[in-house]
């Protein structure tokens, strides 16, 4: 299993990290990717060209699969989905200030759309952030693809808990106390709990996740791994390597 964190919108580092990966991949391997595709940066868009182009490239060699490759969402990808949904919040203006402080602003500008007409057409009440909604729509149907993986996005995987060292995989945090199916926004809006995990998260024997709140980079134990070396707020963007039994195997920086 190869993991890739959040990357926030940086082309070169991806880039980097894809062609270590093409050099070492075999049939068998898997490739997962935490969320955060985008944001902070101006190539946001040109992020999710170069993932698409990496599935086509892998795909290509004999004894791969489309199910080896998994895509979480983020907090990025769960922004943009609550952009879509900006005509019926109750407070608009407001919403779309703090996404737009949040990583929006650079997403649409790498998809050449202009913020500022968003926060004109909230001004004009819900049907003209409906008309606003509609042609970011119409935009992003412009980039073959791009809708279809965000589609695609999960909200955590795991390695079958029939497997003799069943992993969880998460974009940013994790509530012990509940089970999955209760998790809702803990997956993506980690409020500290991640941190407080202090014996494995049954049936899972290791907790992966790929974006830190506090950017404090990679850290491993035995039953949590932060697999985040900060890419987007002044760290590197890292794949990990990990074998069946949870042990890395090999560390990528770019």
């Amino acid at each position: 299993m190869w993991t890739i964190p959040a990357i926030h919108g940086n082309l070169s580092a991806l880039t980097l990290i894809h062609d270590a990966l093409l050099e070492r991949i075999k049939p068998g391997d898997r490739i997962l990717y935490h969320g955060n595709y985008t944001g902070y940066n101006l190539e946001s868009a040109s992020c999710i060209d170069e993932i698409l182009t990496f599935r086509r490239m892998v795909l290509a060699m004999r004894g791969m699969k489309p199910t080896d490759f998994v895509y979480l969402r983020g907090q990025q990808e769960q922004i943009w989905q609550k952009l879509l949904q900006l005509h019926y919040a109750p407070e608009p203006t407001d919403v779309l200030i703090w996404m737009l402080g949040n990583g929006l602003n650079n997403t649409l500008l790498s998809y050449g759309i202009n913020p500022y007409d968003g926060l004109e057409a909230c001004k004009l009440g819900s049907n003209g952030i409906a008309k606003w909604l509609n042609n970011i729509r119409e935009t992003v149907r412009k980039h073959k693809g791009h809708a279809a993986l965000a589609s695609a996005q999960m909200r955590a995987a795991y390695i079958s808990t029939s497997a003799a060292y069943p992993m969880l995989f998460v974009h940013a945090g994790l509530d012990a106390q509940n089970p999955l199916e209760l998790q809702g926004d803990s997956f993506w809006w980690d409020g500290g709990a991640f941190d407080t995990i202090e014996y494995a998260y049954k049936p899972f024997e290791k907790v992966v996740r790929g974006y830190d709140p506090q950017h404090r980079g990679l850290y491993l134990n035995c039953i949590t791994a932060n697999v985040d070396d900060g890419c987007g707020f002044g760290g590197k963007l890292i794949s990990v390597g990990l074998e069946s039994d949870g042990n890395v195997k090999e560390i990528l920086h770019a």
